[in-house]
């Protein structure tokens, strides 16, 4: 019996659909929480080309989420332990690992190759970096985030609005998993649902994934949804942007402490209270701040920009 039989038997998938799902290319970014569920369903249903980026290694707390993973892969580059896990589910299909982080310096060549992005990092900057980069390439972006006992999942790009049309302002809570706590369960919810929204878009399943957004609160087991098709974009945004596009000429703001950071994440970089900056003499340099998530740079670029005549980017030090 064909290792397909169960789902080409569905009317919405058959012998064509297959053929869709062998033809694409898959970009994952991150390969966590998420990317636990969202691998193994697209390895077995098919996926022809997967690729897996992730620069971070297992560590033990992360095993109670990242079901990828057992006690003996930690230490190990996450990538390649989901690569070899794919592998060993589907030996038809191609698998590659990228040991490496996202960035905005290499998410243009990694979404150019790819047919289908998702966002499986949970990190804002890499959120937002890869909303921009599919925006302007016109690749359609899966994303999903979760913390604590809620998450949400939604289809963005290609057409339909992007993460910024629907999230244009710094999130409310600058808490993560590390900080916040998170269930296994609510992250394997939201990945199966990441998955199944993939699979619903290569298959041109109608209503498209595209444009739609879905919310499940674990707590009261509730789930919402709702279409977004014409939220508008900002007019404009602040830009992400990683330590190795910086100049001599920009002025480089590390908003983490000493204790926090000892080593800032540029060479360049000064440790000054937003009061100084307030009153830089000159306003028209590109002004880069710098914390560990973004989110601590996106607020502090928010009080500053009435004042700022010139670009303020941010630089996130960890992405995926």
């Amino acid at each position: 019996m064909s290792r397909y039989a169960r789902q080409t038997l569905l009317p919405e998938v058959g012998t064509e659909g297959q053929a869709r799902l062998s033809d694409t290319r898959v970009l994952v970014i991150g390969a966590g929480g998420l990317a636990a569920p969202v691998l193994p369903l697209l390895a077995g249903a098919g996926i022809g080309q997967i690729t897996i980026v992730d620069g971070d290694t297992v560590a033990l707390s992360n095993l109670h989420r990242q079901t990828l993973f057992a006690e003996a892969d930690c230490g190990r580059p996450k990538a390649a332990v989901a690569a070899e896990r794919c592998r060993a589910l589907n030996g038809e299909i191609n698998v590659s690992a990228n040991e490496q982080a996202l960035t905005s310096e290499n998410a243009a060549d990694l979404v150019a190759q790819a047919d289908v992005v998702l966002d499986c990092a949970d990190s804002y900057a890499a959120s937002y970096i890869l909303s921009d980069t599919c925006f302007g390439a016109g690749k359609p972006l899966i994303t999903a985030s979760v913390l604590g006992l809620s998450g949400y999942v939604g289809g963005f790009c290609c057409g339909v609005p992007s993460l910024r049309a629907v999230f244009p302002d710094a999130p409310d809570n600058g808490a993560s998993c590390a900080s916040a706590g998170v269930l296994g369960p609510v992250v394997g919810l939201i990945g199966a649902m990441q998955a199944q929204m993939t699979l619903n878009l290569i298959l041109g399943l109608d209503p498209s994934p595209l444009g739609q957004m879905v919310q499940f609160d674990a707590r009261t087991l509730r789930s919402t949804t709702f279409r977004f098709d014409n939220a508008p974009e900002p007019d404009w945004h602040f830009r992400f942007v990683s330590p190795g596009e910086l100049t001599g000429d920009d002025l480089i703001i590390e908003l983490r402490s000493e204790e926090e950071a000892p080593k800032p994440v540029h060479p360049n970089a000064q440790r000054l209270p937003l009061s100084v900056l307030k009153s830089e003499p000159n306003k028209k340099k590109t002004l880069a701040l710098c914390c560990a998530t973004g989110l601590r740079a996106w607020r502090a670029a928010e009080e500053l920009q009435p004042d700022w005549s010139g670009e303020i980017v941010l630089v996130a030090a960890v992405t995926s």
